[in-house]
């Protein structure tokens, strides 16, 4: 499998805050069946001040210390990019560390805040997009708005969006709203990957093989494959 949503650099947001940490994660990776993780580390401006700079140099040093260590596991970086507005400067700057690029478009994981969906959000999708961006939402179904009204998300995914739900979250882990919100993307098929966004090995740990067996029993093999294997490949513009 391809985790495109994770948390496994150390001390660079909320994710591992040791060299140990970090690397006990990456073998949960691997021992869950995943073969390429893309980090993605918080882009906050004022709480978690990482750019597409920081992040390489971190994921560079990374790598070589997993390569010391053996544990095969595939890295590539990105960044879970904060709605904030801060957004356009770093654009500027060419600070957003983007996961990849597929079909013309870079992809950027876009975090908003949890407890709505900003006013103004759409408008800034449309510009993003007109600039050869595209929004890949993540956890969608954790954001109180959506759960409260799933279909709110719906606009988004029209308008040139991809949607990234959380392992956990199919597996009841976040509550049963957003396990209901999770079930409607599926079945509405608005859904392009399923990540793990794991931070550590306990409360956020690896669940994606748990998730991509859950999403074979209720949806089928085929739906698994595309969303934990092919859309991720495909967002990030990776092999499979």
């Amino acid at each position: 499998m391809i985790d495109i949503h994770c948390h496994l650099l150390p001390r660079v947001d909320d994710g591992p805050q040791s060299l140990q940490a970090s690397i006990d994660l990456a073998w949960a990776a691997v021992e869950d069946g995943v073969t390429h993780a893309v980090v993605t580390p918080h882009v906050y401006p004022g709480r978690f001040n990482n750019t597409r700079s920081s992040i390489e140099l971190c994921c560079r040093r990374y790598v070589d210390l997993l390569k010391l260590k053996n544990v095969p596991l595939r890295i590539s970086f990105g960044g879970e990019v904060r709605l904030d507005a801060d957004l356009p400067l770093l654009i500027e700057r060419d600070e957003i560390p983007f996961l990849g690029v597929s079909q013309g478009f870079k992809t950027m994981l876009l975090e908003f805040p949890d407890a709505q969906i900003p006013l103004g959000a759409d408008r800034l999708v449309r510009v993003l997009l007109s600039r050869g961006i595209r929004p890949l939402i993540a956890h969608p179904e954790r954001n109180k708005s959506v759960m409260e009204n799933p279909e709110r998300i719906r606009s988004f995914v029209d308008a040139g969006c991809a949607l990234q739900i959380t392992a956990g979250s199919i597996l009841g882990q976040f509550g049963p709203r957003a396990l209901a919100a999770s079930e409607y993307m599926l079945s509405e098929s608005l859904v392009s990957a399923i990540a793990s966004d794991a931070h550590n090995l306990d409360g956020r740990r690896y669940r994606l093989k748990e998730a991509r067996q859950a999403l074979v029993s209720r949806y089928g093999e085929a739906l698994a494959v595309q969303l934990t294997e092919l859309g991720p490949a495909s967002l990030c513009g990776l092999d499979v």
